[in-house]
């Protein structure tokens, strides 16, 4: 498999700290002279100077648009975004997380781009499973500019070694535990079977999709109970009892690397594009596998947009705000010049002109083996998930220490989530 040379995924959470901001410019009519707009985003240098190269390409076309940009790390910008919002001075485009999406369109804070549809954006082009994921209570507060699954990126030499037959459709939670077990084992722990996966709720989601069940309802509550909780608690806690994956205190010494990238695990469930980053990382030939599910007929996965962009409620300039945002989603040219920085694109078009190589294809494959698995995205989390994320990681590193009990990790889990949620 060929290996590109460089892609970033930056994964993070961010508190956001501001107030209701007044809609403002919803109907005015484009301006007849030059107008500018202020678009911001997160990424490094990289993407900076991709996405700069698509903003010309953008004025070049739009000669009465001109564009100011700005970039920060993600938590740099959400930090930023945040007193921005506060301040009444955000930018006219900003890239938007799903999981900040509920929060922002709850406080007003984002415009409503159904009244674009048809006009200056079109969104008829977006894969079936990214249709309708900006939309909140029938407004539409985001378009998802790229997407992507959860999967399983694993390095078959590993699995080879150990005598374990590779992941396939159909392989279970326990073929997934036995295999880990069986390669920690025939390495004698100089390399672990894998991450202990009740590190991230998002594992969580996964088995609760396949019993047809969600993370976090429609009416933003959690979708599970505390004894299904314990249930996944303890499935890790025997893991990590049984020494068969990575101990919690070498995952957080390695942070902000990944294991897989250190060739210390043989496979970890995580992002499909998250291969991308690996496959740059190491030298270790690697493979994207289905997850595993208990139900054979139920893999629980969605599209989920790894990105979105979303035009604030201040901006006097809706309809060109808009504007960019189409030519970001729907433009060949933009397509090609972006390729899969941000994500596999979100629209057809734009996934037939960009030419896909190394792991970006074997993403691109990966999802287009489990296109009929996909089932229909989640309600974007509600305000606080953030922060519950983070609670889970934390709770869930001091159950894998030791520091607490499964029933002392479920009921602080609950207590916190409780009192986040009525925040």
């Amino acid at each position: 498999m060929g290996v590109m040379k460089r892609f970033t995924v930056v994964l993070a959470t961010a508190s956001l700290l501001f107030g209701g901001a007044a809609c403002g410019g919803d109907d005015d009519e484009a301006a007849s002279g030059p107008v500018t707009l202020r678009y911001s985003w997160w990424g490094n240098a990289d993407r900076a100077a991709l996405v700069q190269k698509a903003l010309d390409l953008f004025q070049t076309r739009n000669p009465n648009i001109k564009i100011t940009p700005s970039f920060q790390e993600f938590e740099a910008y959400w930090q930023k975004m945040a007193t921005d919002t506060a301040g009444g001075n955000a930018p006219d485009v900003l890239q938007m997380d799903f999981a900040y999406l509920r929060e922002y369109a709850d406080r007003g804070v984002l415009y409503d781009l159904k009244k674009q549809e048809g006009k200056n954006l079109n969104t008829g082009d977006l894969l079936e499973g990214l249709k309708g994921a900006g939309e909140i209570d029938g407004g539409l507060y985001a378009v998802p500019v790229a997407g992507n699954t959860w999967g399983y990126v694993y390095s078959p030499a590993a699995y080879a070694k150990a005598g374990v037959p590779e992941p396939k459709l159909g392989w279970t939670w326990n073929d997934y535990r036995t295999a880990m077990e069986k390669i920690t084992k025939s390495t004698g722990s100089k390399m672990y079977g894998g991450g202990n996966y009740i590190g991230t709720y998002y594992n969580l989601e996964a088995q609760l999709r396949q019993e047809g069940k969600l993370l976090y309802t429609e009416d933003g509550k959690l979708g599970f109970d505390k004894p299904r909780l314990a249930k996944f608690f303890n499935e890790g806690k025997a893991l990590a009892d049984a020494k068969i994956v990575l101990p919690v205190e070498k995952g957080v010494q390695i942070k902000p690397k990944f294991a897989l990238e250190l060739d210390l695990i043989a496979g970890d469930l995580g992002w499909d594009n998250f291969m991308t980053r690996y496959a740059a990382a190491t030298k270790t030939e690697l493979k994207l596998g289905p997850l595993p599910s208990d139900n054979p007929a139920q893999l629980g996965q969605y599209l989920k947009p790894s990105m979105l962009m979303s035009v604030s409620a201040k901006s006097k300039h809706p309809e060109e705000s808009a504007k960019l945002i189409d030519f970001f989603i729907n433009d060949p040219e933009a397509g090609q010049i972006l390729g899969a920085n941000r994500g596999i694109p979100a629209t057809n078009g734009q996934r037939s002109a960009v030419k896909l190589e190394g792991p970006f294809a074997a993403v691109a494959a990966y999802e287009e083996s489990i296109k009929g698995q996909l089932e229909k995205a989640p309600p974007a989390p509600p305000k606080g998930a953030g922060t519950i994320e983070q609670a889970f990681i934390r709770i869930s590193e001091e159950l894998q220490y030791g520091k607490i009990s499964v029933d002392q990790a479920v009921d602080q889990f609950f207590t916190e989530a409780a009192e986040t949620l009525e925040s």
